[in-house]
């Protein structure tokens, strides 16, 4: 059955080839007889118009045509000339002298090919002839003359020996060469198909090596390595997937941590709040020092619960929603001026003091609420933990798309191992304080989030001199003024 089919494949390349090559000789062989052709005509009307030019010559000399008619008879006979026909008549159309048979005076419109009788003794011979007609110049005669035309095939491809033996010769070296080349193509053909089956059937050892040194045995090596690349493509595309649907399990696991962790910062104030309004109501005989004592501690705790579903909605919005933040030109220099009036103002900062160093023309594309959200998180942070007496934002850097600015405290910072996990939900470096000062713990995951959906990016270490030190991007407002 293969070799079967590998002949099939070659004789279906191999007969069009031939007959392609037959098409060639063909077209040639009609060009060359088109060529000859009108090679003829334009010799034989060359010599034709010389010859009656000679006649009329004569004849405008006084010369008796007859013996003139004779010599050129004479003169062509045992030439390729030999059948010339040369027919003179007067003004009035009769025929004066004629060499051959004559030539029908109504011949007279254009020259060309004509059938023309050339018969002598009265029998029909119609051959073709081309006929040339010139009148002398006071219109007393007309000289008309012609030659038998007859340019076949086999005329125009007249050779020798020599030159049919060449031929067949080629013939013969462009039939080997038209067998063998297809022979090559269909070894790769079939090479292609073993390598079909073998991949049908999973097996991946294949010698791509077989395939010719050609222009096709490269594509049959550029298929199989196609083909390969598709394979690892998909391979890497299903091992792409199971990544994916980690993700996707990671993603949902870290959603029912959220979701304990939330319920367990919620259970803590609302135990507190309930113990507090439990044993006001149980003790009616309570003096009212200790009652407003214990309302106030309720009210704390309402307050820290109420920061902590705020922190989780602003939490929510900012992973869920975030490519859909709208975005205006923020004056930075006038929002860190607002904020310093506001803490200032509020009482946040306790013994502590704020400060900025920003350019007045200094324009970031953000969102006011949350960009003034993000720098209050930070200075509260601060505030509670760092045990500093001053905070400050710096503007650093800028490069053609982004600012980079640094927010910073001199209090006490933290141990490195806990730098990495300060933007983490609900992580705290000391749980215990972090309660009694009222943090949520996700002050700083808000501010991560933040200036991740606004396009930037932040980062935090321990400064050298003592506290912490934030560094964070935002994205330059498209019409900007470059800052000096």
């Amino acid at each position: 059955m293969a070799s079967k089919r590998r002949f099939s494949y070659r004789w279906r390349l191999f007969i069009p080839m031939l007959g392609m090559m037959w098409l060639i000789v063909g077209v040639l062989m009609g060009y060359q007889n088109y060529h000859e052709r009108e090679y003829r005509k334009q010799t034989i009307e060359r010599q034709l118009n010389v010859l009656n030019a000679r006649i009329l010559d004569a004849y405008e000399r006084d010369v008796s045509l007859t013996p003139f008619l004779s010599f050129v008879s004479q003169f062509f006979d045992n030439s390729i000339y030999d059948q010339v026909m040369v027919s003179v008549y007067n003004q009035d159309g009769n025929l004066l002298y004629s060499i051959g048979a004559p030539i029908p005076a109504e011949y007279n419109d254009d020259d060309g090919l004509k059938e023309v009788d050339d018969a002598e003794d009265g029998a029909e011979s119609h051959r073709l002839f081309y006929v040339t007609s010139q009148q002398s110049s006071n219109g007393e005669i007309l000289v008309k003359t012609a030659m038998p035309f007859s340019v076949g095939l086999m005329d125009s491809l007249r050779a020798g020996p020599d030159f049919w033996i060449v031929l067949i010769a080629l013939f013969a070296i462009c039939f080997v060469l038209a067998y063998l080349s297809t022979g090559f193509l269909t070894r790769n053909i079939q090479l292609l198909r073993k390598f079909a089956a073998a991949t049908a059937e999973k097996n991946a050892v294949f010698d791509e090596s077989k395939f010719s040194h050609d222009e096709l045995g490269d594509i049959s090596r550029e298929i199989v390595k196609i083909y390969r690349a598709m394979e690892k493509a998909m391979e890497q595309s299903k091992r792409e997937h199971e990544v994916a649907m980690y993700a996707v399990e990671e993603k949902s696991r870290i959603k029912r941590q959220l979701t304990n962790n939330i319920n367990h910062e919620i259970k803590t104030p609302v135990g507190v709040i309930r113990g507090y309004l439990d044993t006001v109501l149980s003790s009616p005989e309570m003096d009212d020092r200790t009652r407003t004592q214990f309302l106030l501690r309720a009210q704390s705790n309402v307050t820290r619960l109420c920061s902590l579903l705020s922190d989780v909605s602003t939490m929510t919005r900012l992973e869920e929603g975030g490519g859909n933040i709208p975005t205006v030109e923020v004056d930075f220099h006038d929002m860190l001026f607002g904020v310093e009036n506001d803490v200032n103002a509020s009482g946040m900062l306790g013994d502590m003091t704020f400060s900025f160093d920003v350019p007045v023309d200094c324009y970031v594309k953000g969102n006011v609420n949350l960009l003034t959200g993000m720098i209050t998180n930070l200075i509260r942070n601060a505030v509670q933990y760092s045990h500093g007496t001053e905070v400050g934002l710096n503007y650093i850097v800028e490069s053609d798309k982004y600012y980079t600015f640094s927010f910073y405290d001199n209090g006490v910072g933290v141990p490195d191992e806990h730098l990495i996990h300060l933007f983490e939900r609900f992580y705290r470096v000391d749980a215990g304080r972090s309660r009694k000062v009222g943090g949520t713990g996700l002050g700083l995951p808000i501010v991560k989030n933040t200036v991740e959906a606004l396009g930037g990016t932040i980062s935090v270490r321990n400064r050298p001199t003592g506290g912490l030190e934030f560094l964070f991007t935002l994205e330059k407002w498209k019409k900007n003024r470059k800052v000096k």
